[in-house]
């Protein structure tokens, strides 16, 4: 059967008269606005919960959502449960504002809905994750190339608190690279700078800093609580302190790494999956020589490389929070960016790895400066 339309007039005197609007929108859209005496009820939920909201289904019922397609459905569904006197308002919401006719906000927090809209559209989203975002807590080990874009793109998200550790000032050679922080900002703590962006960006987020080197004494602190861990350290003996602090305490280390034109990402969550998943040192059971593996500063780093890895970091963390997708976990990607090529290598659980094999006590701590500068 056809479902008529009636314009926003048109259903603002039937509603006067005693009919039921019903806005068949998402919560998000609601937000920001519904029509003056609307009932709320999203589509997915109009089926389930109509008899609690209309019980008498010889009442007139008004169905309107974004633009008029929905509430086409919605009518059409209620018609075949058996309410006769339905009908769309044609043009939705949009058009029911464009002609100035009255307008309610819904309740709720309105900054929430209208900030993460446009992850409130995805199912595999949707309110639940993005709340599962906002009480997240990531620590991100460094403020500079790498966990400048990762720690934007994660505020940005709506990750709850971001922890950040970095205990260097900013200076005019990161800028080429680490995005987090401006020419007025040279001399200034990078986490004094960081926390001046991100706030910038999104104030919901709550940002904790250390401004002291990682070491073995205090990096179970820095990562109390956390439920991912991303890497962006410039040096291999932190790189190995933070693999090996999150096997011991059990939680996912989103690793990245870049060097000239090319960058890698991983995800290590052996502490979690203890002989499933592989960890860092499984990967490089011993570090390369300072002369085969050198830092920024001495090899150079295409500008927005870091970019790119720090992003698909920031991709992996949320994904991780989620639940959603499949992680890097087992998997190696490397990017080119002079080819413009990403290619994937398989990493396996190393069964007699030091620190994350099956059954094998955590050894402790270890002095990682002169585990990194020995000679292999």
């Amino acid at each position: 059967m056809t479902i008529s339309e009636i314009s926003p007039q048109q259903a603002l005197e039937r509603q006067r008269a005693g009919a039921v609007l019903l806005d068949v929108r998402e919560p998000y859209e609601q937000a920001a606005g519904m029509a003056e005496g609307a009932v709320a009820l999203p589509l997915g939920e109009v089926l389930q919960r109509i008899g609690e909201v209309v019980p008498d289904r010889t009442r007139e019922i008004l169905a309107i959502c974004a633009h008029g397609p929905r509430s086409l459905r919605a009518a059409q569904a209620l018609q075949q449960r058996g309410y006769a006197n339905v009908v769309s308002v044609a043009g939705g919401t949009a058009r029911w504002i464009e002609e100035g006719l009255p307008v309610a906000k819904a309740g709720g927090d309105e900054d929430f809905y209208d900030r993460y809209s446009r992850h409130l559209r995805l199912p595999e989203v949707g309110e639940t994750g993005q709340r599962k975002l906002e009480s997240a807590r990531v620590v991100v080990l460094g403020a500079g190339g790498l966990g400048s874009p990762a720690a934007y793109y994660l505020a940005a998200a709506g990750v709850g608190t971001l922890v950040m550790a970095d205990d260097d000032v900013v200076e005019r050679s990161n800028l080429q690279r680490q995005i987090l922080h401006t020419d007025d900002r040279i001399g200034m703590s990078k986490l004094d700078s960081a926390a001046q962006a991100l706030h910038g960006l999104n104030p919901r987020v709550n940002l904790e800093g250390l401004p002291e080197r990682v070491t073995a004494s205090n990096v179970e602190a820095l990562l109390e609580g956390a439920d991912v861990v991303l890497d962006g350290a410039d040096n291999f003996p932190v790189r190995y302190l933070l693999n090996d602090a999150c096997v011991k305490l059990a939680m996912p280390l989103v690793y990245g790494a870049v060097q000239r034109f090319q960058g890698q990402v991983s995800v290590f969550d052996a502490g979690r999956q203890r002989g499933m998943a592989p960890c860092y040192r499984c990967l490089f059971p011993q570090p390369p020589a300072p002369e085969d593996a050198p830092n920024c500063s001495e090899a150079g780093v295409l500008g927005v490389l870091p970019g790119v890895v720090g992003m698909l970091q920031a991709t992996e963390a949320i994904k991780l929070i989620l639940g959603i997708g499949e992680p890097l976990v087992g998997r190696v990607l490397m990017f080119d960016a002079l080819s413009m090529r990403f290619h994937e290598t398989r990493l396996a659980p190393d069964p007699e790895c030091l620190v994350c094999a099956a059954g094998k006590p955590f050894p402790g701590y270890i002095d990682y400066a002169r585990f990194c500068n020995a000679p292999n």
